[in-house]
């Protein structure tokens, strides 16, 4: 006998399409987020995330396809890079090598795709109806906040802060730093030094970073978060290693939702289509919010603040789904 299925109001839809736009581009995890924070409200709310563990489930398929909205506001955020970065790839297929920057960029990205990408297509829904259980993604949500504080104390380090830094602003203090980043800010000389830095950092790294960002199949760990503390600890500073962790995730993002249509156009999104249209102008209105806030926050800002909120988050969620 086939299990009744509840199916989410609109007011559930637009909450939780509020809270997936902003975690899913802040380094706290919006799969976590969207698993615990109806757990904590219970009742009916809970009931969405018990269904999650089913074969088809149209809470996941909701929470999944909410991705497209986000990697719309991102396309748009960074629509001229990535047309310059599909120019680039086109060339450099026509001429069958890799010399400028944006080639090399562009590649970089492929690259660091393809482990999530493979790992994401094979196991994605097994992990997310194995682990999108509250006490797990209470776990992990307290490993994303160790995560990002080892980075951040990595990345503290006066030589690897130094070798961070892009020309102009090494021997400056962080503050410095900031200032002058925000006054060069549209200084066409100053992106081209980022772009040339952030393409120099190797096939190898541009692997393992996109391999970290795999973490993020399980419920708890930030995809943005994991990418973020990767670049950090290959030498990348905050601000380019928010840009390339947004770059590498719009791709991922856009395909996790694309893939999740054909459920919400067939049987399993029977009465809840409103509602994606509604959690999805929701995510949409967050995430351009939040990937707005974060690149003008990385300029002179730490992971701190995102790490002792996943600490405390998780430990308290810890102990109550894993006592009570």
């Amino acid at each position: 006998m086939s299990p009744v299925i509840y199916h989410m109001n609109y007011l559930q839809a637009l909450v939780i399409g509020l809270i997936q736009g902003l975690t899913e581009l802040f380094p706290i995890s919006s799969l976590g987020h969207t698993v615990l924070i109806p757990s904590w409200l219970g009742g009916n709310w809970a009931t969405l995330v018990r269904q999650e563990n089913l074969s088809e489930s149209p809470y996941l398929a909701f929470v999944v396809g909410l991705h497209l909205a986000t990697a719309v506001v991102l396309l748009g955020f960074y629509w001229r890079d990535w047309v310059r970065l599909i120019k680039a790839i086109v060339s450099s297929i026509v001429r069958r090598r890799v010399s400028t920057t944006d080639e090399r960029l562009a590649w970089l990205i492929v690259i660091a795709t393809i482990p999530v990408g493979l790992l994401g297509l094979g196991l994605e829904h097994l992990f997310r109806t194995l682990f999108a259980k509250p006490l797990a993604a209470a776990i992990f949500l307290t490993a994303n906040g160790l995560i990002l504080f080892a980075a951040e104390r990595y990345r503290r380090r006066p030589a690897v802060r130094e070798q961070a830094a892009p020309p102009l602003y090494r021997g400056a203090s962080e503050p410095a730093r900031g200032r002058a980043a925000g006054a060069v800010e549209v200084d066409i000389d100053e992106r081209v030094a980022r772009d040339e830095a952030l393409s120099r950092i190797g096939g190898w790294n541009a692997f393992w970073i996109g391999a970290a960002q795999s973490l993020a199949l399980l419920a708890g760990i930030s995809r943005e978060g994991v990418a973020m503390a990767g670049g950090l600890f290959r030498g990348l500073t905050r601000e380019d290693a928010l840009r390339f962790a947004f770059m590498l995730s719009t791709p991922v993002i856009f395909a996790a939702g694309a893939l999740k249509i054909g459920d919400l156009t067939g049987p399993l999104g029977a009465g809840i289509r409103g509602q994606v249209i509604v959690g999805s102008l929701a995510a949409a209105a967050t995430s351009l919010f939040a990937v707005v806030f974060l690149s003008r926050y990385f300029k002179t800002r730490t992971l701190y603040p995102f790490a002792v909120y996943c600490l405390l988050a998780g430990g308290i969620s810890v102990i109550r789904f894993g006592l009570f």
